[in-house]
């Protein structure tokens, strides 16, 4: 493999009943890694992981933990056939909690610990300050900030990729923002299935009450690269990465910007682990290859590509 190799990982959204459960029937390592999450929370999640209900699992305090653990399932499962060892790792949102224990900067315990924290300090503000969010297409980051300037109660959620903006807020704030933004040339602007307003100033309470946890996490130096949310790059201080997923809470997901500076270090191959292809169509927009470890039959083509020396 000629170019450096980069992890990516899911964030929330891409959940649904039945993930990685055939890497759990098929890799032992898999397996363990579910019976380990259930020991650690002290609860079956596992079980509303592989059968559901819908209902359950999209709640943002189970669908967090859920898809860290199906990532890091996966992860697992994949190493244990190929021996590639990444530059970098980085993650949308909630992945972006993978990424960090995907590098080595924290314990697969340590992190799913932490996660449980966001995802339920999330989830109450979900409850207590109702939002939402919608994905504008068509503008850059630039003209929808424009269009938005006079508006309170909405804010840019992501840079997702090059004509593709999400803006998140309070209902009332997303329907103007969206009259707005198709004056100024908005193709489409579609509302969202989620939770509430992530990545907005609704989530500030979320935001403080994980601060001091963030500050206690025990982080450690490691020679993989976390690329980051909120800066959009590559983070390498301990104080620095500690700051950035406190701020990542309210702050925009700048994806776009953060596959820009891994590339500026040279091309990599992109290897999208967990749930669904999201970050694969993102990073395709942009020219970048990535492939997905999501099924079975997925390391199967991995392979192939291999033996055929195209990787």
């Amino acid at each position: 493999m000629n170019k450096r190799v980069g992890y990516i990982f899911p964030g929330q959204g891409a959940q649904y009943p039945g993930m990685g459960k055939d890497f759990a029937e098929t890799f032992a390592v898999a397996r363990e890694t579910f019976e380990e999450a259930d020991d650690i929370l002290q609860e079956s999640l596992s079980r509303v992981i592989f059968e559901g209900p819908e209902t359950e699992l999209t709640k943002t305090k189970n669908s967090q933990l859920a898809i860290f653990i199906v990532s890091a399932a996966l992860l697992r499962s994949f190493q244990t056939q190929f021996r590639i060892n990444p530059a970098v790792c980085a993650g949308l949102s909630l992945g972006e909690y993978t990424a960090l224990w995907a590098s080595g900067k924290m314990t697969f315990q340590e992190t799913l610990l932490l996660v449980r924290q966001r995802a339920n300090f999330m989830n109450e503000a979900c409850e207590t300050v109702p939002g939402t969010m919608a994905a504008v297409l068509g503008l850059d980051g630039p003209a929808v900030l424009s269009a938005m300037q006079n508006i309170s109660g909405v804010w840019v959620a992501n840079y997702n990729c090059p004509g593709q903006i999400v803006i998140s807020g309070t209902e009332a704030a997303i329907i103007e923002a969206a009259a707005s933004l198709k004056i100024v040339g908005a193709k489409r602007v579609i509302p969202l299935q989620v939770h509430g307003a992530f990545h907005s100033g609704l989530m500030q309470k979320a935001q403080d009450q994980l601060k001091p946890f963030i500050e206690r996490a025990p982080l450690i130096d490691s020679p993989i690269a976390l690329a980051m949310n909120a800066p959009g790059g590559i983070v390498s201080d301990l104080a620095e990465i500690r700051r950035q997923l406190i701020l990542q809470v309210t702050g925009s997901v700048r994806w776009e910007q953060l596959i820009q500076s891994i590339e500026s270090n040279g091309p990599h191959q992109y290897f999208e682990i967990g749930c669904g292809k999201t970050l694969a169509g993102f990073n395709k927009k942009m020219g970048f290859p990535t492939l997905n470890v999501e099924k079975i039959s997925d390391l199967e083509k991995i392979a192939h590509e291999m033996e055929a020396c195209t990787l």
